[in-house]
């Protein structure tokens, strides 16, 4: 029986690939399986792959031959996993030997629906320590009950899927997929919809992932239309959680999370693209008019005044008919 399916997407990573392999091989144990995607790269990241189905121990190699990004390709590991557990990592990050194994017995220990793991952001040679942001380590919670406060920084602000693990029930009902096409921002709906619908948790530290950050191929350096999918990705995440029975409650952190990303990406617009910083902005706008406007207006009156007057401004503009997401 297999206990833990790792899932791990590669898009034109020649470059990485070979540590993130080499990290997976000091994790193998017989009960793992590692499912490597390819996502129709055309570097020789395939060949790479090739040669871990061979080597790797527990190695499935699956292709796309149409490049689908990364919530997609996720899905397609998700859909070959057979383990008890399940987790991720992206094909230019690295693991902690033994990561997993000492991941797996936390949560074994805990007998919880999911754990969640600190990691190492690796940005050139600065290593930094990225904290769970839940007060309690290693004890069990609802999740639903992590969400808020809507004014600080909670576990549902930490979307990383593959900073924890989680069982297989929650595949079986349906809560680990991604939503299929999401370019950037696909693990926002993912993780609201696992802390509303999810029964336990626990964070349990172990900083075993090193995440790399500024790498030229990743999406979040690239500044075309890609990008704008942040916005699909907060929709749903506003719509679903209009849609729960704690709605009133929620709501008001969704709106808040949602107006400061907008602000983050407005405020850095010069690394868009001429053509598509115009339609962040309009697209931006129009989401604001989406939005519960008393909820909104709320969510600004609580912000620090740069960001909220930013926000007001683009709330003012005019939205031509058909801008969405």
């Amino acid at each position: 029986m297999v206990k833990l399916s790792v899932v791990v997407p590669f898009f034109n990573v020649q470059t990485y690939a070979p540590d993130t392999l080499r990290s997976l091989r000091a994790n193998a144990r017989e009960d793992f399986e590692f499912i490597l995607v390819d996502d129709c790269s055309s570097d020789g990241t395939p060949e790479l792959l090739e040669r871990a189905a061979r080597e790797l121990p527990g190695a499935v190699v699956l292709r796309h031959e149409q490049n689908g990004g990364l919530a997609t390709a996720r899905n397609t590991g998700l859909d070959a996993a057979h383990g008890e557990y399940l987790t991720f990592l992206d094909g230019d990050d690295w693991l902690a030997p033994g990561h997993y194994a000492r991941v797996l017995a936390a949560i074994e220990a805990l007998g919880c629906d999911f754990v969640r793991t600190d990691h190492v952001q690796c940005t050139a040679r600065a290593r930094t320590v990225h904290r769970v942001p839940h007060g309690l380590q290693g004890e069990v919670s609802s999740p639903r009950d992590a969400i808020l406060p809507a004014d600080r920084s909670t576990s549902v602000d930490y979307p990383y899927a593959w900073a924890g693990v989680y069982h297989r029930r929650l595949a079986d009902r349906g809560l680990l997929h991604f939503t299929d096409g999401l370019r950037t921002a696909e693990d926002r709906p993912w993780i609201w919809r696992l802390h509303r619908e999810a029964e336990t948790f626990a964070a349990v530290g172990l900083p075993g992932i090193f995440y790399r950050r500024g790498v030229a191929t990743s999406l979040t350096q690239i500044g075309d239309v890609r990008q704008l999918d942040f916005i699909r990705a907060f929709d749903q995440v506003l719509e679903e959680t209009a849609r729960d029975r704690d709605a009133e409650t929620l709501l008001p952190k969704a709106v808040r999370t949602y107006c400061a990303i907008i602000s983050h990406h407005v405020g850095s617009a010069e690394r868009f693209e001429p053509a598509v910083a115009r339609k962040l902005r309009s697209m931006s706008a129009a989401a604001l008019k989406r939005m519960p406007q008393n909820v909104l207006d709320d969510a600004l009156d609580s912000m620090d005044v740069r960001r909220a007057a930013r926000l007001r401004r683009l709330r003012r503009r005019p939205v031509a008919a058909g801008v969405a997401a």
